[in-house]
């Protein structure tokens, strides 16, 4: 699915379109989504000057004056922006379309995002209150994970991937920067030291920054908003790796499944 990198990607990719720019009209083709899309939505949509665009966690939020309207992706949406009008394929649920021509499209095959609207402050938003910081965030340090791993015997794999910890840091990025930290990924999480937390963070931190520079990881449901793919997976070290020698030590990589995930390590460099 789109992770936090993807998400950021589309971001930064369609918000110079649309900021600052006004619907005219939206068009829903599609409301079984994972919840409803509203009924009244494309009323409500109508006429708004969109204000910004910013992402917490995966979800993307666009501002209008009166509200909020959260998308998120699912396991395979992606948005796109389009110049003049094309005609929807079958996956191409939504459209927003904005007074100067410019059409911000949903396309969503497994039907499993979300497009939600809402009044109220974002952050008290059901879907948004509980979570942790981000990760690329002042509020984001291996001080706050050693504080909250204490205890856990969860792996630290599992532990870094809980959306209450911190968000956005999804499976192929907490493979690649475990392999960085040089953490064995089913070490339990409150037998890891605080100076392998701080580093830790910082390979969390270099891991995603290094993927939205690259355009996002190169998925089978994803493409950016301009349609090209992202480029990021051509550098992973271990995640789709198995059994391919380590780039440190040439060891053979390792696969384990973890809460029904693909793990990839090294069995040398990591410990």
């Amino acid at each position: 699915m789109p992770e936090l990198p993807e998400v950021e990607t589309t971001c930064r990719g369609v918000a110079p379109h649309i900021i600052g720019q006004t619907i005219a009209q939206v068009l829903v083709r599609q409301h079984q989504l994972r919840w409803p899309v509203p009924d009244t939505l494309a009323e409500t949509l109508k006429g708004q000057l969109m204000v910004g665009v910013t992402r917490r966690a995966k979800y993307l939020l666009f501002s209008t004056e009166s509200g909020t309207l959260l998308v998120h992706l699912g396991m395979s949406g992606s948005l796109r922006i389009l110049s003049a009008a094309q005609v929807p394929g079958k996956h191409d649920h939504i459209d927003i379309i904005f007074t100067n021509g410019i059409i911000l499209r949903y396309n969503d095959p497994r039907r499993f995002g979300a497009m939600l609207w809402t009044t109220a402050p974002i952050d008290e938003h059901v879907l948004l209150n509980a979570l942790g910081p981000e990760p690329l965030s002042p509020d984001f340090s291996g001080e706050l994970l050693y504080a909250k791993a204490k205890g856990r015997k969860m792996p630290i794999k599992s532990f870094i991937m809980d959306s209450h910890i911190v968000v956005g840091v999804g499976n192929i990025y907490a493979n690649e920067a475990l392999f960085m930290a040089g953490i064995l990924p089913t070490r339990p999480a409150g037998k890891v030291s605080l100076a392998r937390y701080q580093r830790l963070a910082e390979c969390i931190r270099v891991v995603l920054r290094h993927s939205i520079e690259q355009g996002g990881t190169t998925l089978r449901d994803f493409v950016n908003e301009d349609g090209k793919p992202g480029y990021f997976k051509q550098q992973l070290r271990v995640y789709g790796r198995t059994g391919l020698p380590c780039v440190t030590c040439t060891q053979a990589l390792t696969e384990v499944r973890l809460a029904n995930r693909s793990t990839v390590f090294c069995r040398v460099c990591q410990r």
